[in-house]
C-alpha cells in the first residue's frame, strides 16, 4: 500500500474490474474510461477506501452491493450528478482524485490489493476501527465456518454409526459443498 502504483498497474485494474463487474451508473464507466485514456490523469488517480474524506473523491458502486451508487465529493460539497464530477476532472487536470470501488470480495480482490493506496485524509480513529473491523468479520467467518464443519463431522459420524446411507451420502455432500 505505500509503493507507488504505476499508470500501467492502474489501467490493468481497471480494465479487469471494468470486464467482471457492472457499475450502477453508466457514467462511471465513461469516466474509469476516460480517465484511462489520459496517461496524466491516471497519474492523479488513487484508489482508496473512504474516498468522502478526501479532498476530490469519487464512490462508485456495482450491482452486486448494496451500496450507493455514485457520489462525488469535492472539499465539502457532495453530489450524486456524474456529469458534475466529469466537468471538474477534465477542468482540474492538476489535481489528485480519489476513488472509492465498492464491489463484491473487494476484499479479497488480489487485483484491487495491488492497486489499493492508504487514504492519507482518512481519520486515524477510523482506520483503526476500520481494520478491526475487518479482523472481527474475519475471524467470525472463520469460526462459522468451523462450527458448520464440526456439526456436519458430528452427523457424518452418527449417520456411521446407525448405517444410515441416505444421510451419509447427504451430509458428505453438504460438507463438500462447505469447503
Amino acid at each position: 500500500m505505500t509503493t507507488p502504483v504505476s499508470v500501467n498497474e492502474k489501467k490493468e485494474f481497471i480494465r479487469w474490474f471494468l470486464n467482471r463487474y457492472q457499475l450502477k451508473r453508466r457514467e462511471c464507466v465513461w469516466i474509469l474510461n476516460y480517465l484511462m485514456s489520459h496517461d496524466q490523469l491516471m497519474k492523479k488517480v488513487h484508489f482508496v477506501e473512504e474516498s468522502q474524506y478526501c479532498p476530490r473523491g469519487l464512490v462508485m458502486s456495482t450491482h452486486c452491493v448494496e451500496d450507493v451508487p455514485f457520489r462525488f465529493y469535492k472539499e465539502n460539497i457532495m453530489t450524486t450528478d456524474a456529469e458534475k464530477s466529469f466537468h471538474d476532472i477534465r477542468l482540474n487536470k492538476d489535481e489528485d482524485i480519489y476513488i472509492q470501488l465498492n464491489f463484491s470480495k473487494a476484499n479479497s480482490s488480489y487485483q484491487f490489493a495491488a492497486v489499493l493506496e492508504e487514504n492519507p485524509f482518512m481519520p486515524k480513529y477510523l482506520l483503526i476501527n476500520e481494520k478491526d473491523r475487518m479482523v472481527a468479520e474475519q475471524f467470525l467467518e472463520d469460526s462459522l465456518q468451523t462450527f458448520r464443519k464440526d456439526r456436519l463431522l458430528k452427523a457424518i459420524d452418527q449417520a456411521l454409526d446407525t448405517g444410515d446411507k441416505k444421510a451419509f451420502n447427504k451430509l458428505t455432500k453438504e460438507l463438500n459443498s462447505l469447503t
